[in-house]
């Protein structure tokens, strides 16, 4: 990058290298973590068996082994283990048993491991082998090889070795006994004395839990190790073989050498160096060869296997779904409880005696006396009148609503009185018919659905693969039926053995999910409760401490100027983006962003205080923050209010930025000598920046996902620290003093290296200077001098550790090897061979594992299920998910018609999609104005888009413009379309080199347009974009942080002089390139080598203590805390926290049909149908077209009308209720789908779970009630019309009668009468009738006709009772009158018509008929028998 700065626009390099880093190295390869995660996750089923399952971290130890009793018989009897089966004493026992002996041994392997890491180098005429350090040692050998004895004297030999802890125990006993030995010491033993340490994990049981969580299961780390190393063994071999032969090439000329190149490819460290020697000794021919060669093992074994070490570290954390279930409760339980109580803060308010505010009453005669009253007493008993007489009246009228809210129904519980009286006025009567009315409405929806799952109504019906939707809907249902078992009894009867075996079971499993369902719930109630009570103790402290609640003490509660300040404080916008936080929180983002601007024009050369134009900022900055502040303090509270500025580490962050930046303001140093504490207020100045991460609340959100996981993060750094002292104290036993050699490489020893030597000067590696007979290279003379290597040493532990840790982030340590190796001896390479290895493989991989879990943790998907993942997955997916932006095919069959078929079919996508290919391999030649070669690739370039312009030509005669508009990929392909036409005018125009740079740009452009072709391209692009947008915040927060240490760098090593790695590019002396520095070192690039360029001190600089700015010297301590935090926060903390956002967004696209509870195909399916219900391309329907577009739903989404019309009920009442009746989107129906295509007892979580269950019973509820009322209406509608038949029925009798009866009266002269026309008509019609139809019943009955009466009252007594109806009785009549009344009957139906005028007859049958009616429905609702029940569920 710093060679493309020399020779091209500095912009444009950063711009490049930037880009390249950050998509590159910090996007796309993560990529691969998540790729292999996800894939060991699905294969770590299958091993599982080998592995074996996870266990607890506490194993029991008892056994059970069998035993003969007294009466000849055989048990199980439990047997301890660990009971002593010594010689030992009793009193020797009980003391190896006690914790006070644990203690002491292990405060003694404390001391030793301090007494170890006390060892220092003190020169080479120091005897070395007896001084007090070998005597401690000795003296701890004897007491930890006594400890040894007397276990094994109290446990047994065979008892002792029965444990692991105590075989390592026993293997550091003999190893440091060895050790000990005059001739051993100091040598490879030392190893066993280091290890001691490891001992010490038993102090703490969290880092003992977590060591054996990691490591315990120790066949999936062991065997991922084995694998490593044969590949190392093979791989080595192999290149041996290869390049052995090969002349001036020394790296494969043995096995260890080849190991160790190939070992140096795996750490990534140098692995292009050794790639370019291999490719110059081995020539031009096989170059190529041999590069595929190292990129293909380096990317496999950077991108897959180190991937492979997380994807099991991260396993070894994941938990077992039954334990990820309990912890859930426990969880929820554990908010409950730290709900219910205050802060500390507002708790101390309880230690002082209470002093309520009481009435004051004015205007009252002296002689009365008024009791002193709690003003807030008063006013919550008439708040608690009106609030439970509003509540009850609210609820009369509703009989929807089932209960008032919990709270108000606690008040009118607490308030009898008021209760009493409520409850003898007629509306209380009428609320309590209405819920009884409700209750038993429930009850027989209840018993409707357990009887229609377990009749077994839906045998017999022809045999069809149901969908998802289907299923789940069955299984509710049955669910539902098997938690309400009163009438399993009467239901269970006559079913076969096997039916009840499997009713029992289904009984039995049911019974575990309902006890679940009661701790839910309880839960539930716990979290109200513990929110009820944190707000009584809240309002207790309010009514009995007047300065409750008051900011400073002073503003009272309900003043006027701290209402007016809580509006300014917390007025904001209604728009999403700008409303994200107030008004007040922008203007201070605005101010302190300008401050920090400000800051960066800031340098050693152009200070603060010494340029007013940069005052003006610090000013301003200032006076905005104190206003800021004056106003939230008094509208909050500073301290001891519940919404207190200081109630968190931000508002403790805020006043200290306050506070430094006030103080600077009002001292303005103008003198700031070095290490001083006005340079000191000047670095914490700089954490100016950070305001933001307090004023965005997604910001607050990163700072709480880094610090939530500190636990974890702090016990992977004692494990690290812990293996690097392990390391530390056997390198100073065994290399201190050894490092050293002279300057001189003439010069071996050490008596010899005085003097001066002469060292030459290389301008450059490829230069070569024409040097005259006799004439010397040139150089300069240097004093020779016996010294350690630059950057490390071994001569004390503190040295050795800062060694270490450099060596840990992979970052010279092949010059350590190299060093350890020439000077020491070959064989002491396996010590940093070994370090690499373990730090790298699995110390490094801790903290993304680490990382990983603790993100997940934070977004609540540590603990979630496979099934609840899946439904979070789900869930995110369908919010990506869009309606298709592909226009219908034109209706006629004209030229729109087949443009639009050429554009769609899929050779014309491939022929596309190969044409993005060629013109991309166009830039596989360099584009250069001078070469010819140029013109005709460019020529080729402008051919190619001038048939993408046709392609967007055909797209848009065949979608229409704004059709094809709509699809965002069109949009792009516009775009870059439109950009090669500008192109190739002004390429024709100008024809020089920015030109042939836009073609190129052009071209890069066009390419990534196929990414949207290929399923899988298209989810790997989809799961960078979004990584990048869900990462938004976490790469300011980088930048925030990297933009605090750059000030800081400005104002520590400003000044610093050039060394190896500063230099005129890389340095501090601006915030501008402290900024460049600080991202190179984020990469990992030589960070160690600039750390100790900046620790320069005397007398390798200038000093000067007046002023920092005067000097050129570094700050070792501040250089060390600078450079080694911002390393471990930035590399270790925060880019593993893309790696887990990259994680958890390709587990959204990254899934099997199997895995995936809606597939790609179920919702492509979906968005075709969405398509042809939303003609309009709106995005939003009608809410009566969502019955047409389930409808239309085939496959797993399918809905059958047969099957489940109350499922298909439900789901058009789902839609309805969800926006009263107005339009639906798209996301809206999605998500409905979602919802009942999943089991929500498995994959939702708990407060979902309990909202989801609520909504599908009220919406069952409300889908019954809307049923039964459309019934009764078609029932009232066919009573009346039998009204309506009956009384003209009966009217036409009545005149019938009346004209005999005065035919009686008054005898006609002749004796026989003609029938009447109508009557003639309608003996005719009945002429057809066999004889029979002359003794049909009549109508209504006569005198004449007791029996018949009796006989058809008989017959309806089922359904209406027995009553007298002598008001209609009639005379006999003669037979004509008979005949035309049974005419009559004949006409309306018999004896269907006799019921509804019987009925009508008696005004009391017509209930009862009523209610027969309803009795019949609800049978054949319950034995599903009847199609026209089901006729009437979808008729609503």
């Amino acid at each position: 990058m710093y060679r493309a700065i020399d020779s091209f626009p500095r912009w444009r390099s950063y711009f490049y290298f930037i880009t390249l880093i950050f998509f590159l190295a910090w996007l796309v390869k993560n990529v691969f973590i998540a790729v292999i995660i996800e894939t060991f996750a699905e294969i770590r089923v299958q091993f599982q068996q080998m592995w074996g399952s996870r266990s607890s971290t506490t194993s029991t130890a008892t056994t059970q082994m069998f035993h003969e009793d007294a009466a000849g018989g055989w048990q199980l009897v439990a047997v301890d283990v660990n009971k002593p089966q010594g010689r030992a004493p009793a009193c020797l026992q009980k003391m190896m048993r006690s914790s006070v002996f644990h203690m002491f041994i292990l405060s003694m392997v404390a001391v030793d491991v301090i007494v170890a890491a006390s060892n220092y180098y003190k020169g080479e005429n120091f005897k070395r082998q007896y001084d007090e350090f070998y005597l401690a040692e000795v003296a701890f050998t004897v007491l930890f090889d006594l400890e040894a004895l007397l276990k094994i004297w109290c446990l047994g030999f065979t008892g002792y070795i029965s444990s692991s802890l105590h075989k390592f125990e026993l293997l550091l006993v003999i190893g440091t006994t060895l050790h000990i030995y005059p001739d051993l010491y100091h040598s490879q033993f030392t190893y066993f004395q280091v290890l001691r340490v490891v001992r010490l994990i038993k102090i703490s049981p969290a880092l003992e839990d977590f060591v054996y969580k990691i490591f315990g299961p120790g066949k999936k780390l062991g065997s991922l190790v084995v694998f490593t190393a044969s590949l190392l063994i093979v791989m080595s071999a192999i290149s041996l073989q290869m390049f052995c032969f090969v002349e001036e090439l020394d790296r494969f000329t043995t096995f260890p050498r080849a190991f160790m190149s190939m070992f140096q490819i795996l750490t990534q460290e140098g692995w292009v160096d050794v790639m370019d020697q291999t490719l110059n000794a081995v020539g031009h021919m096989w170059a190529p060869v041999v590069a595929i060669y190292f990129i293909l093992y380096h990317l496999f074994a950077t991108l897959i296997l180190l991937s492979l070490f997380v994807a099991v570290i991260l396993d070894n954390l994941e938990l077992d779904e039954d334990l990820k279930k309990l912890k859930q409760l426990k969880q929820s339980e554990a908010n409950a409880d730290t709900k219910e109580k205050l802060p500390l803060r507002l708790r101390i308010f309880e230690k002082f005696p209470n002093r309520p505010q009481m009435v004051k009453i004015s205007k009252l005669p002296s002689d009365f006396t008024v009791p002193k009253i709690r003003e807030s007493f008063m006013k919550q008993f008439i708040d608690r009148q009106q609030q439970d007489t509003s509540c009850l009246l609210r609820r009369l009228p509703s009989a929807s609503s089932s209960s008032c809210d919990h709270s108000k129904r606690s008040a009118i519980e607490e308030n009898r009185y008021i209760d009493q009286k409520l409850r003898k006025s007629v509306f209380s009567i009428r609320a309590r018919n209405l819920l009884e009315k409700e209750t038993a409405i429930n009850k027989i929806l209840r018993a409707c659905t357990r009887q229609r799952m377990l009749s077994g109504s839906f045998e017999g019906q022809p045999a069809k693969e149901r969908s998802i939707l289907s299923v789940q809907h069955h299984i509710r249902q049955e669910r539902r039926s098997l938690r309400h078992g009163s009438n399993s009894q009467r239901i269970s009867r006559g079913k076969s053995l096997e039916t009840l075996t499997q009713d029992h079971s289904n009984t039995v499993r049911y019974r575990n999910a309902q006890r679940e369902d009661s701790e839910i719930k309880m839960i539930q109630e716990k979290k109200e409760q513990a929110e009820m009570k944190r707000k009584v103790q809240e309002e207790e402290l309010r009514e009995n401490h007047p300065y409750f609640d008051k900011p400073l003490f002073i503003v009272g509660r309900e003043h006027r100027f701290r209402n007016f300040c809580r509006v300014v404080v917390r007025a904001r916008f209604n728009a999403d983006l700008l409303g994200l936080v107030t008004y007040l929180d922008w203007v201070m983002i605005i101010v302190t962003i300008c401050s920090c601007i400000s800051m960066m024009f800031e340098s050693p050369f152009r200070r603060v205080m010494h340029a007013p134009t940069l005052q003006i900022a610090e000013y301003v900055f200032v006076i905005f923050m104190s206003i800021e502040l004056n106003l939230k303090i008094m509208a909050d509270g500073l301290f001891f209010t519940p919404t207190a500025v200081i109630r968190d580490f931000g508002g403790v962050m805020d006043i200290f930025i306050y506070l430094v930046s006030l103080i600077f303001l009002c001292w303005m140093p103008q003198n700031v000598p070095a290490k001083s504490g006005a340079q000191l207020l000047m670095v914490l100045r700089c954490l100016r920046p950070l305001r933001i991460f307090k004023l965005v609340p997604q910001m607050r959100k990163v700072v709480r996902e880094l610090f939530s996981g500190f636990k974890e993060i702090f016990l992977v750094s004692i494990l690290l620290l812990t293996l690097m002292l392990v390391f530390a104290s056997f390198g100073v036993q065994l290399f201190a003093g050894k490092l050293a050699k002279c300057n001189d490489p003439h010069i071996i020893s050490r008596e010899d290296c005085h003097g001066i030597f002469r060292i030459n000067v290389s301008v450059s590696k490829n230069l070569n200077l024409k040097l005259r007979p006799g004439e010397k290279k040139p150089g300069f003379w240097v004093p020779r001098v016996w010294a350690n290597p630059r950057n490390f040493n071994f001569d004390n532990v503190g040295n050795a550790m800062l060694a270490l840790f450099e060596v840990l982030s992979l970052k010279g340590w092949v010059e350590v090897r190299d060093v350890i190796i020439h000077r020491v001896g070959p064989i002491h390479g396996i010590y940093i061979h070994v370090f690499v290895f373990l730090g790298c493989m699995i110390g490094l991989t801790l903290f993304v594992g680490v990382v990983i879990a603790n993100f997940n943790e934070n977004k609540g998907t540590a603990l979630l299920t496979v099934d609840q993942r899946r439904w979070e997955d789900l869930k995110s997916r369908l919010k990506i998910a869009q309606p298709l932006h592909l226009p219908p095919r034109p209706d006629n069959d004209g030229f729109r018609a087949k443009m639009y078929d050429i554009t769609q079919h899929p050779f014309f996508k491939r022929t596309i999609a190969v044409l993005v290919l060629a013109q991309s391999v166009l830039l596989s030649v360099k584009w250069d104005a001078a070469d010819p070669v140029t013109v005709p690739l460019a020529t080729m370039s402008v051919v190619f888009t001038f048939i993408f312009v046709l392609e967007v030509t055909m797209k848009i005669i065949a979608m229409s413009p704004s059709g094809f508009w709509q699809s965002r990929r069109n949009r792009y392909d516009l775009l870059v379309t439109s950009l090669g036409v500008i192109w190739v005018i002004l390429h024709f125009a100008l024809l020089n080199a920015y030109t042939y740079m836009m073609g190129a740009c052009v071209i890069v452009f066009r390419f990534f347009s196929i990414c949207g072709k290929h399923v899988t391209l298209k989810m790997l692009l989809l799961t960078v974009v979004v990584s990048m947008y869900k990462s938004f915040f976490i790469i300011v927060g980088m930048f925030l942080l990297l933009l605090c240490y750059a000030f800081a760098g400005v104002v520590l090593f400003g000044t610093v002089k050039y060394g190896e790695n500063i230099n005129r590019h890389a340095n501090f002396s601006s915030a501008g390139k402290a900024i460049t520095v600080l991202f190179r070192i984020v990469t990992g690039e030589d960070w160690n080598k600039i750390m100790h360029d900046c620790m320069v001190q005397p007398p390798f600089c200038t000093p000067d203590n007046s002023t920092y700015w005067k000097t050129d010297c570094g700050n070792y301590a501040g250089a060390l805390m600078y450079f080694c935090s911002f390393y471990v926060i930035i590399a270790y903390i925060m880019l593993n926290l893309l790696v887990a956002i990259i994680v958890e967004n390709f587990s959204l696209f990254y899934s099997t049909e199997e895995d995936q509870l809606l597939s790609y195909n179920d919702l492509r399916h979906f968005q075709i149908i969405w398509n042809m219900v939303d003609d309009k391309r709106e995005g939003v329907i009608p809410t009566f077209r969502v019955k047409f577009l389930l409808r239309l739903l085939r496959g797993r989404l399918e809905v059958d009308l047969d099957k489940d019309k109350l499922l298909f009920k439900h789901m058009c009442y789902e839609m309805e209720r969800l926006h009263n009746g107005g339009d639906v989107t798209f996301h809206d129906v999605l998500s409905m789908l979602s919802y009942r295509s999943v089991d929500i007892r498995k994959s939702l979580q708990l407060e979902e779970l309990l909202a989801r269950e609520q909504l599908e019973y009220t919406i069952e509820e409300e889908v019954a009630k809307q049923t039964i009322r459309m019934w009764l209406k078609k029932c009232l509608k066919r009573i009346r019309a039998k009204q309506q038949q009956s009384c003209s029925i009966i009217h036409s009798l009545r005149e019938s009668q009346q004209q005999e009866l005065s035919r009686f009266r008054n005898p006609p002269s002749i004796e026989t009468t003609q029938p009447s026309e109508d009557m003639n008509a309608i003996n005719q019609d009945n002429s057809t009738q066999p004889e029979t139809s002359s003794q049909q019943q009549l109508l209504s009955p006569t005198l004449s006709d007791r029996g018949g009466y009796r006989q058809d009252t008989g017959d309806a007594g089922r359904h209406c009772p027995q009553r007298k109806i002598g008001q209609w009785r009639l005379p006999s009549a003669p037979k004509p009158i008979s005949h035309s009344v049974s005419s009559v009957n004949l006409r309306f139906g018999g004896r269907s018509t006799v019921k509804s005028v019987a009925c009508k007859m008696n005004p009391m049958s017509d209930a009862a008929s009523c209610g027969s009616e309803v009795k019949k429905w609800w049978t054949r609702q319950l034995t599903v028998e009847s199609d026209e029940s089901g006729e009437d569920l979808l008729d609503i």
